[in-house]
């Protein structure tokens, strides 16, 4: 039948693996025919004369080994390339594989792509090969094996002749060579030189054949790679009278196969070694740790932050850090590691990039933990210098967590699970620092899986409640509002602190329908309290930063609305001053929506963000809350007095209500009502309640003697 694609026979009695060559293959422009066992393959053989051939070594009844051998055997299957598969490493396999007629050998599982870039070079080099063997009927034994170019060395007269292509590659015309083997030797890389001759007198010695690569440089000073091989003829007696050789311009191959290693295994943003890369070295390393008796040490870094930098500036300014903090931790490593010894280069630091904004540092040689935590406290300090970004200059961070051999592990999995667990105890600790790794991290990650998992479930079980905390008026004593604050009630457990879940509910993104069931028990709750006669009071609800990020959080808040019958007047939405800032532009018109809708809009924990003038009054905001940090030393420190009066001075020049949280003592209170001050919340009237305990407060409205 009548292909016009290049046809690519695939060999593999695993379905999946046929599959994925089919679709990788066909989509780089072949045409693909599968075969699940050798019988199958010859059967196909017989009506299409494939261009390349997959073969696998593991297969039912005749097994690869014997297929590849038959194939070569055959009349269509001698020039064609054959690559073999296999999920086995050793070099027996390899050998076996190529002395049976194999052209390639690829390891499992195969990286397609790559595979298809090297199919493509097999095809122009096979296309060439067998033209070539058309012409050794016509050629001499010189020609017989020549490729591109021949060559000819008479060792008695010390002459050499060649072919034009010869001449070609050298980049000299036949008129000006000298026409002698020394001046062939004088056109080789000068560091190339030596192992070439070592190779042809030890072939003169011994007779046979060789081959090597190499590099020749040109009059012009380029240089090109060359393939050699060449086969001693002797005399009757044995001695060398003639050496006849090939010559093959493999300057583009070894392009190709270079930019094909850079593709599997070096990152394409920072050119670092890739997570493959890494795994390979790191197992080599380890091993060669264990062999010696040396420690070596795994720095597991990640960048504080760094999901902030792509939603605000976009993802070409978050591949524009990520190569900066690449260049500035190999400087660092370099600078660390070779002041004050040189370092074999097996044993050099290799850092790596496993994706997203994860590095690795390996130190194959470690003098002492000292040395240690001077290579990561530099590279954490290496890291901090600012970097600009689409006009502005931001300060990045990372966090680092280390892992010691064989001291906290003496296996890769081991070593990695332990420094990521180090990294993430140093983020928790705020970041921008290292951490060695110990085994009670090891306890806390555990117990912090166990309670990740255990939040998954418990949504789905009703498990979640919410508390209310009253806010009275300062000058009345009087409920006035209350803050909804989501609490978990483990059903062994008890009731677990909120500082321990709601960072877990950020980074798995369960915050967000946590969230809406927030919205949804608070706004249905009120609806209630109406109904039963209560009066109205205004409840605020707090918003993640994932929350307000999420595109439809305008329409399912308004849906919820919707749903409950509840007034948007008394719903207040808490906000942190980070959040919004985060994307000004895209914040001011989720605001301006959510006004529309008539909710009020209240910025949390003010003062510990931007704390920017600007943004007030831009954003259509209705309240500001003071944090409880600026309250904790009043009234007995002053610095703190006076960014309390003037938080509350710029709210009431902008005409905004102020709530000040964390109110304990009345001599806090005392002091805000002197200020002015709207609203307080705090311990001195109450800490957050279940709903059936706030009914009462609601009831009575009054939740302080005093009022």
């Amino acid at each position: 039948m009548r292909i016009d694609k290049p046809a690519v026979l695939v060999v593999d009695d695993d379905r999946t693996t046929r599959f994925l060559a089919t679709q990788a293959l066909e989509q780089s422009g072949f045409h693909v025919e599968v075969a699940e066992s050798g019988a199958r393959a010859l059967a196909v053989m017989s009506r299409l004369s494939p261009d390349v051939a997959l073969l696998d070594l593991d297969l039912p009844g005749v097994d690869g080994y014997e297929l590849c051998a038959r194939l070569r055997r055959s009349s269509g299957g001698r020039d064609i390339p054959i690559v073999v598969m296999s999920g086995m490493d050793d070099i027996e396999a390899v050998q076996k594989s190529f002395r049976v007629g194999a052209t390639d050998f690829v390891e499992k599982p195969v990286n397609w792509i790559a595979l298809s870039h090297r199919i493509r070079y097999m095809l122009q080099a096979g296309s060439a090969a067998r033209a070539l063997r058309r012409s050794e009927r016509k050629l001499s034994n010189a020609q017989r094996i020549a490729r591109l170019a021949w060559w000819e060395w008479d060792i008695v007269a010390n002459k050499l002749g060649a072919s034009e292509e010869f001449y070609k590659t050298l980049g000299i015309s036949e008129e000006t060579f000298e026409g002698t083997y020394d001046a062939f030797v004088r056109c080789m890389h000068a560091d190339d030189r030596p192992q070439v001759c070592a190779r042809v007198d030890e072939t003169l010695a011994e007779g046979g054949e060789f081959s090597i690569d190499y590099r020749v440089v040109r009059p012009d000073g380029s240089e090109r790679i060359v393939h050699q091989r060449a086969v001693v003829e002797v005399n009757d007696v044995g001695a060398p009278v003639r050496v006849s050789g090939i010559f093959q311009d493999i300057t583009e191959r070894i392009k190709v196969e270079r930019e094909v290693r850079q593709l599997v295994y070096y990152d394409s943003v920072t050119g670092l070694p890739n997570r493959k890369l890494f795994n390979e070295r790191f197992n080599l390393v380890i091993e060669q740790a264990r062999r010696h008796e040396r420690g070596l040490a795994l720095l597991f870094l990640d960048l504080d932050r760094f999901k902030r930098v792509n939603e605000t500036f976009g993802l070409a300014a978050g591949d524009e850090l990520i190569r900066s903090v690449a260049r500035r931790l190999l400087e660092s490593v370099r600078k660390t590691d070779s002041v004050t010894r040189t370092i074999p280069e097996d044993r050099a630091p290799t850092v790596a990039r496993l994706g997203g904004d994860e590095f690795m540092i390996l130190i194959a040689e470690v003098e002492d933990v000292p040395h240690v935590a001077r290579v990561a406290e530099r590279l954490v300090q290496a890291v901090r210098r600012p970097v600009s970004l689409e006009g502005h200059d931001i300060v990045p961070a990372a966090s680092i967590g280390i892992a010691l051999y064989p001291h906290d592990g003496t296996e890769p999995d081991q070593l990695l699970r332990n420094a990521n667990a180090a990294m993430h105890h140093a983020k928790e600790g705020g970041g921008n620092r290292y951490q060695f790794y110990s085994e009670e991290m090891n306890r806390s990650m555990l117990e912090r899986l166990i309670l990740e998992n255990a939040l998954h479930r418990a949504l789905l079980n009703g498990e979640f409640v919410v508390y209310y905390q009253p806010q009275i008026d300062v000058r009345t004593h009087r409920l006035v509002g209350a803050e909804a604050l989501i609490r978990w009630r483990h059903p062994e457990r008890g009731l677990v602190p909120p500082m321990q879940f709601i960072p877990l509910a950020e980074e798995s993104g369960l915050i967000v329908p946590m969230g809406e069931w927030v919205l949804r028990t608070v706004c249905n709750q009120s609806r209630v309290w109406r109904e039963l006669g209560l009066p109205s009071i205004r409840v605020g609800v707090n918003v993640s930063g994932r929350q307000f990020a999420e595109k439809d959080f305008v329409r399912t808040l308004s849906s919820v609305l919707s749903e409950t019958h509840s007034d948007p007047a008394y719903l207040e939405l808490e906000l942190t001053e980070s959040m919004i800032m985060s994307d000004a532009e895209a914040s001011r018109r989720s605001l301006l929506q959510l006004k529309e809708i008539g909710v009020r809009l209240s910025v949390d924990d003010f003062g510990t963000g931007y704390s920017s003038l600007s943004y007030l009054r831009r954003f259509p905001l209705d309240t500001l809350k003071i944090d409880r940090s600026f309250l904790a030393g009043i009234p007995g420190d002053s610095d703190q007095i006076a960014i309390t009066k003037a938080i509350i001075a710029l709210a009431r020049s902008l005409s905004l209500k102020i709530v000040a949280e964390g109110v304990e003592t009345k001599n806090q209170l005392d002091f805000l009502r002197e200020q002015d001050c709207d609203e307080a919340q705090g311990y001195l009237f109450s800490k957050p309640v279940p709903e059936v305990e706030f009914l009462e407060i609601l009831k009575t409205g009054s939740v302080w003697p005093g009022a």
